[in-house]
């Protein structure tokens, strides 16, 4: 079968830490071809070239940058990756991992250069812009994934099945809570994550919003969220920290906690998990998913650990790479299996079609995107887009400090403060 070359748009933290390899791996399982990563200057091209855990786990394995390693590292090319995807055959892969402002435009470059698409969550921040990109890859027959990978963490895929069967009653209330580390502060984040843009609920709250709906089906109807700011290293200002609390169609409540702050020091890479209580008849059930201590824990001669700390909680869940039968290492985990659920659903799209004329390939590609829309393991723009109204919401809400926002439905879904006037 052909292969599916992949341009991925964005060299920095998510690339680095899980795309590029996930991309490796698939590269040599026959499933992707040529790799090409374009971003916005080539330092993070440099280091993605250079970093020694990369040319560890996948000896001999290379990419196209964009730009060139030659240009100077002080030099942007903020449209290089218009360039990049006209210069492409039609119907490859590109992964969209920019800040969460630029997903949008990004999306629309893609799809108008006709290729498949994956994108880091949230798909975009306006309800409005995911159902375009959804009509227009449609009718072109294009599949657009979203990386909302705890939808593929075990853990997840459990409750959701324990979910569907009755065994845990009419969800009532649940906690999330999601706080990254601290040296976040110190990435490329202290550039866009700023007030006006973005804020910890949007960025990364959006993982539980998702997996709520995910396990249960329930329409997120009201959102309110509060911010706590601060400033970054470089003085921009940004929302630090925010709590969100997200109602329900059937009254149920989510509360989730969020932030970049988790001490660079501490065990864990992170703090995260969810708990959900549930009303049944004469009794109440569970889910509790402790997402950042899995049982595992190491304490090391040096500091190699997240921020550099000694004693770790080491989550084999998430991602990883470990020894198997080929060169190197290889990576596993519910964030190896997101990405390359998504570009092998692309590889299999162009596979079945291969060798057939646009009027008999595209009923086929249509009919692939709505049975993936259907089945709701892949999130979609057609079965994600809940998240969008819930990120237009918030970002209204935390700008009114904190006033509850309204999620309507129907012909037209839309959000809209409860009281007063939203800007």
């Amino acid at each position: 079968m052909k292969k599916t070359d992949v341009t991925i748009i964005g060299g920095g933290m998510i690339t680095y830490d899980l795309i590029l390899p996930s991309v490796y791996h698939l590269q040599r399982t026959g499933v992707v071809g040529r790799i090409s990563v374009c971003a916005l200057n080539n330092p993070p091209l440099k280091a993605l070239k250079n970093g020694a855990d990369i040319k560890q786990a996948f000896p001999g394995q290379d990419f196209t940058p964009y730009p060139a390693l030659s240009e100077p590292e002080t030099k942007n090319f903020p449209d290089l990756f218009k360039d990049v995807l006209a210069k492409m055959p039609p119907r490859q892969a590109v992964v969209v991992a920019m800040p969460d402002p630029l997903h949008y435009s990004v999306v629309m470059e893609a799809l108008k250069n006709n290729q498949h698409v994956l994108c880091v969550k949230p798909l975009v921040l306006k309800y409005d812009h995911a159902v375009e990109i959804e009509k227009l890859a449609l009718e072109k027959g294009l599949f657009v994934g979203v990386e909302y990978h705890k939808r593929f963490d075990r853990r997840s895929l459990v409750a959701k099945r324990q979910y569907a069967l009755g065994h845990f009653g009419d969800f009532a209330i649940g906690e999330a809570k999601m706080i990254e580390p601290y040296y976040y502060r110190n990435s490329n984040f202290q550039n866009w994550f700023t007030v006006d843009k973005t804020d910890p609920f949007v960025y990364v709250g959006c993982h539980y919003v998702d997996l709520v709906y995910f396990i249960t089906g329930l329409k997120p109807v009201e959102v309110s969220v509060l911010g706590f700011k601060g400033k970054f290293p470089n003085g921009n200002e940004g929302w630090l920290w925010a709590n969100g609390r997200v109602r329900y169609e059937n009254g149920a409540i989510l509360s989730v906690t969020d932030g970049l702050g988790y001490p660079d020091d501490a065990a864990g890479s992170n703090e995260q998990c969810l708990e959900m209580f549930f009303e049944g008849k004469g009794k109440c059930g569970m889910i509790f998913h402790d997402d950042q201590y899995r049982g595992v824990a190491h304490s090391y001669l040096e500091g190699i650990g997240c921020g550099g700390s000694h004693y770790n909680y080491v989550s084999p869940d998430f991602y990883r790479v470990v020894p198997w039968e080929g060169d190197g290492y290889k990576p596993i985990g519910y964030g190896y299996d997101s990405v390359a659920a998504t570009i092998t659903a692309i590889h299999r799209i162009e596979s079945d079609v291969d060798g057939l004329a646009e009027k008999q390939s595209l009923p086929k590609r249509r009919a692939f995107i709505k049975e993936t829309d259907e089945r709701g393991l892949i999130a979609t723009p057609a079965n994600s887009s809940i998240n969008e109204l819930v990120v237009e919401a918030a970002r209204m809400s935390i700008l009114n400090d904190g006033d509850p926002v309204k999620i309507l439905y129907g012909k037209h879904p839309h959000v809209e403060p409860r009281h007063g006037s939203g800007k």
